[in-house]
């Protein structure tokens, strides 16, 4: 499995590839689970070159604390990667790499969706993913890309980015993989201790009631007992949970029977910060 730190001997050894009929990217920030493994499995299968990037994108990051803490399971990440395939191509560069000694993001327009929810709560968030994904999109110029849909609105607006800048890939979104108590797989629930990690599949229990009581409630009416229901777990603290139109992320205000709909949320389990979503209708 060749593990590559350049851009340049990056596209050198994608010039070079006999098999480039069609080529998958899956863009990670290591820390690799089995969420990240069906992405991709699915990559492998629909692909016959698959890079996958293990990069910890500073400009995503609010604060140089959270970004700290983010695990380096670099190592783990490679022998997860050769359990599915030594075949496909990891791309691990270093910050100096990709943002030539100058890291900073690119500001977009992506026409409000980042806006709502994980952009109300994390400035400048949006942009920083922007900056990345364009920048990896270029670079592999893959046919396929692989995101996974437990960051949903990061999937919608990479769709709007991809768009606006004529890029010609295809965004794939895969559905959310979940532990079995629910919670919905994330890099960050290893920093979970094991009581709050059964906790917080509340989450999800949350989630799926909201949306058995989105058929017969009112939108409103669903927020609220939503929000309410954290009021009895004083381990989970509530950021937000929104139900808002799949397309543009607005907000909802009435119920519209040709739109569709997803739940947001995102809650604080001891500091470590979890989100999930689940499609209404």
């Amino acid at each position: 499995m060749p593990v590559i730190t350049t851009k340049k001997e990056l596209q050198r050894h994608l010039s070079s590839s006999p098999n480039r009929a069609s080529l998958g990217l899956v863009p990670t920030m290591g820390a690799l689970h089995p969420g990240h493994a069906a992405l991709v499995r699915q990559a492998v299968a629909e692909n016959e070159t698959v890079v996958v990037s293990i990069f910890v994108n500073p400009t995503q990051f609010e604060n140089n604390e959270d970004l700290d803490k983010y695990p380096d399971t670099f190592e783990k990440d490679i022998l997860l990667l050769e359990e599915i395939t030594k075949d496909v191509v990891v791309f691990a560069p270093t910050a100096d790499e990709i943002y030539e000694h100058r890291v900073q993001s690119k500001t977009y327009d992506f026409e409000g969706l980042d806006k709502v929810m994980e952009g109300a709560f994390r400035d400048g968030h949006f942009n920083g993913v922007g900056t990345i994904v364009e920048t990896l999109l270029h670079l592999v110029a893959p046919d396929k890309a692989y995101f996974g849909e437990k960051d949903f609105q990061q999937l919608q607006i990479v769709r709007k980015l991809v768009a606006k800048k004529d890029i010609p890939v295809t965004i794939i979104g895969c559905p959310v993989v979940r532990e079995a108590n629910g919670l919905a797989m994330s890099s960050r629930n290893g920093r979970l201790s094991e009581a709050l990690r059964q906790e917080a599949s509340f989450i999800y229990k949350t989630l799926r009631a909201a949306k058995k009581k989105f058929g017969t409630k009112s939108a409103v009416n669903v927020m609220d007992w939503a929000r309410k229901q954290f009021e009895g777990h004083p381990d989970l603290r509530l950021e937000y949970f929104v139900i808002a139109d799949v397309e543009t992320l607005t907000p909802i205000q009435k119920k519209k029977p040709e739109v569709k709909y997803r739940a947001f949320a995102a809650v604080y389990a001891d500091g470590v910060r979890l989100i999930d979503n689940i499609a209404l209708n």
